[in-house]
């Protein structure tokens, strides 16, 4: 019988047993009590080493066809997040807009300041072409590479979670205006603008559950069995 290490074919493996409990609490933890942080960053600087260790967590995210689309951008200049915020404010404003009554005094009273509180910004991108004009599990849904690239922002997010890191995600923009303030190609996707900063304190729950905003939906609601729409058997 081959052992669970065997290479006889050329093939590197290990074991696939589950973690010891304390490792294993640990990931869970760090899922559970990751929040969108928007206004507690602290002004202190990341160290390099610790922005490294984010960046190869993300990059060891699953890829559709290991097309690997991702990149990174690292933006710590005053200036460029001073320009970045101004084009978050005016997406802002016409996003306040589009609410009414109590929900849109809700969301101008809600802190998105993280553009210029995190010392540190990172835009996500995805490129369609990284991997050449047919990618293996890519040929009958165009947008794996976008739903890899996000399966690398959630690695990195987990990681910074478990370095005391918060992260904030800012999806209040023009998409032309980012690409030109970064230089973005045309072809390539903008995925997420990531703040990043220690925090001193986390909310508890999710903070527009906190705030009134939405709360979480019941996990039995969201499970079906065997076709949409199909409640779960109960035990």
């Amino acid at each position: 019988m081959n052992s669970p290490c065997d290479t006889s074919k050329g093939e590197a493996l290990m074991p696939a047993g589950p973690f010891a409990p304390a490792a294993r609490e640990a990931v869970y933890r760090a899922i559970h009590t990751r929040r969108d942080v928007r206004d507690q960053f602290l002004p202190d600087p990341l160290p390099e080493d610790l922005v490294l260790r984010l960046l190869q967590a993300a990059h060891a995210a699953p890829s559709v066809g290991f097309m690997q689309p991702w990149s990174f951008i690292l933006i710590r200049d005053g200036e460029t997040k001073a320009k970045a915020h101004a084009a978050f404010q005016r997406a802002n404003d016409e996003a306040a807009a589009m609410f009414a009554g109590e929900q849109q005094a809700l969301y101008r009273n809600l802190k998105l300041e993280g553009l210029l509180k995190a010392p540190l910004s990172i835009v996500v991108t995805s490129d369609p072409d990284r991997a050449g004009p047919v990618v293996l599990g890519r040929t009958h849904n165009p947008k794996m590479d976008l739903y890899s690239t996000v399966c690398a922002v959630q690695n990195l997010w987990l990681a910074a979670r478990a370095e005391g890191v918060g992260v904030g995600w800012v999806s209040i923009f023009r998409d032309e205006d980012v690409r030109a303030l970064l230089g973005i190609p045309q072809r390539v996707e903008i995925v997420a603008w990531l703040c990043l900063g220690y925090v001193g304190d986390l909310y508890v729950e999710p903070e527009l559950a906190i705030k009134g905003w939405r709360q979480r939906l019941p996990l039995e609601d969201l499970v079906f069995e065997g076709r949409w729409g199909d409640a779960k058997a109960s035990e």
